[in-house]
């Protein structure tokens, strides 16, 4: 059984992908951008006359298909002259699948021949079922999801390139997956702001990480990264304002939670690296270590991060992932809305405020610590 092509793949060089003669398509996959941009790649293909498009391609709701033989019927019917490929189309086919299981069947275990073609969008397609097993034998399954262990960054930057002219450096795709998640179409509209905003004549230059500060996500989600900045900064009388306004925004305490522990486990874990011995696998460095804690490796982030562990010390910030878990098991309990969840919040970052050393000096790297590429942050606090 051949294996399901994927959507990932073949939208980064359509030009040297090909239909053939499938007798069903199923794009299989709960990713919208993947699904819109297959269904598109497939209507150039199969109908690449625009004036054949408005009786070849016929698009129906999966969900409002009270009879399934309207579609098998709109694609059994032969054009008398023209070369298109009649299309029958079924998004959120998942209910039609369910209903028109038999046919579909029937239809997907013999070769297409001149009728024209069906094409499901379906969320989920189990492999197992004889449905399954007969589109891969005689027809076409893309999978239209973004795999676990893809790399989504290097994806994001041979996208720009093919489909909106414009190129990223390699952090810079890495800042809108850590910004954005695997959510495509965000991604591809930030893409599409950057693009937009590049000055003519600079468009065979990377586009510089921080430019993704002034396109990525919504005016709220830019406000709880700068909340985190300022936590993990020791600057808790700004986080804790910026935290009021989204928790008064409505933003949900648990998600904003899942943010701030994606930033604090990398502190914490090069916290970690550097406090293991010199021929245990310490890092040659303090930015090393940050880079090997899933830090991005472009300039502004590591001076945040550097600064961050700095002013929080070796001890609060291996206490990071603990401090994590209790403000999880928190919101997930009693804690869980309201004052308690924004009080919660509001302790975590009072934990990790700016503290002064004991001789009432500015906090700052001990002469030769880890600003200057030793091994260990300064530990400044007792807590």
């Amino acid at each position: 059984m051949p294996a399901a092509s994927s959507a990932l793949e073949i939208l980064l060089k359509p030009a040297a992908w090909t239909v053939g003669e499938p007798s069903m398509i199923v794009l299989a996959g709960d990713e919208p951008l993947l699904a819109w941009h297959m269904l598109a790649l497939l209507r150039d293909r199969l109908c690449p006359d625009e004036a054949d498009r408005s009786w070849a391609w016929r698009e129906f709701d999966g969900t409002a298909v009270t009879d399934p033989r309207d579609v098998f019927d709109e694609a059994a019917t032969v054009p008398l002259f023209a070369s298109a490929t009649r299309v029958a189309v079924v998004r959120g086919a998942d209910p039609f699948v369910t209903t028109a299981r038999v046919p579909l069947e029937n239809l997907a275990s013999a070769p297409r021949g001149s009728r024209g073609l069906v094409v499901l969008d379906v969320k989920t397609f189990p492999a197992t079922t004889r449905l399954a097993k007969a589109v891969a034998k005689h027809g076409l399954v893309v999978e239209t999801t973004v795999p676990p262990r893809a790399n989504l960054a290097e994806w994001v930057r041979q996208w720009a390139q093919v489909h909106h002219g414009c190129l990223l450096a390699a952090a810079t795709a890495q800042r809108l997956v850590e910004r954005l998640g695997s959510d495509l179409g965000q991604i591809d509209q930030a893409v599409a702001r950057l693009a937009a905003a590049t000055a003519p004549g600079a468009a065979a230059k990377p586009i510089p990480p921080e430019a993704v500060d002034h396109v990525a996500g919504s005016s709220q989600e830019r406000t709880a990264w700068s909340m985190i900045d300022a936590a993990s900064g020791g600057d808790a009388r700004t986080a804790i304002g910026q935290l009021a306004e989204l928790l008064d925004a409505g933003e949900n305490p648990i998600a904003l939670n899942a943010q701030a522990a994606a930033v604090l486990k990398r502190l914490s874990t090069a916290a970690r690296l550097l406090a293991l011995p010199a021929q245990g696998g310490r890092p040659a460095g303090f930015d090393e270590a940050l880079r090997q804690a899933g830090v991005a490796a472009w300039p502004k982030a590591l001076l945040s991060a550097r600064e961050a562990l700095l002013q929080l010390g070796s001890r609060r910030a291996r206490q990071l992932p603990l401090w994590l878990l209790e403000i999880d098991r928190a919101l997930k309990g009693d804690a869980s809305r309201g004052l308690r969840a924004r009080l919660a919040l509001e302790r975590l970052f009072c934990k990790m405020v700016r503290q002064a050393p004991r001789d009432g000096r500015p906090a700052g790297p001990a002469p030769g610590g880890p600003a200057s590429g030793g091994a260990r942050p300064r530990q400044t606090n007792r807590t």
